[in-house]
């Protein structure tokens, strides 16, 4: 199955989606990474190094982030990781929307190529 990461700056908001997401997909592989080590709001490299290094599989995995510095973030831990980088990729979508349908998608065990696919035809606020 393909991972799922989610970045947030707020630990709270990756909780929620990973909690609305899993009403529909319970063992879908998803890891947080909101928040910083000592628990404020912010972003860390090493937390979500270790999101991916939770969820990484020879499928692939897939980081959502909220804004601004979770992408800088995401991008510095995915320039230093010990896994196969070429199978982890930053997505850029709707946060929320992008995630859950993506943790649905991981459920249903589609490959990492029909999840962005599935992605990049959703209209902001619906569900593909």
């Amino acid at each position: 199955m393909v991972g799922i990461v989610l970045v947030s700056h707020s630990r709270k908001i990756v909780e929620g989606i990973r909690e609305l997401a899993a009403q529909m997909a319970k063992d879908a592989p998803v890891a947080l990474a909101g928040g910083t080590e000592d628990d404020r709001l912010g972003t860390d490299m090493n937390k979500i190094s270790n999101a991916v290094h939770d969820v990484y599989s020879e499928d692939g995995v897939l980081v959502f982030f909220d804004m601004g510095s979770a992408y800088m973030n995401a991008q510095m831990a995915l320039d230093f990781l010990e896994e196969d980088g070429s199978k982890v990729e930053i997505v850029d979508a709707a946060f929320v929307e992008g995630a859950i349908t993506a943790i649905v998608d991981s459920g249903l065990n589609k490959s990492m190529d029909e999840i962005k696919a599935d992605i990049a035809s959703m209209k902001l606020g619906k569900m593909p």
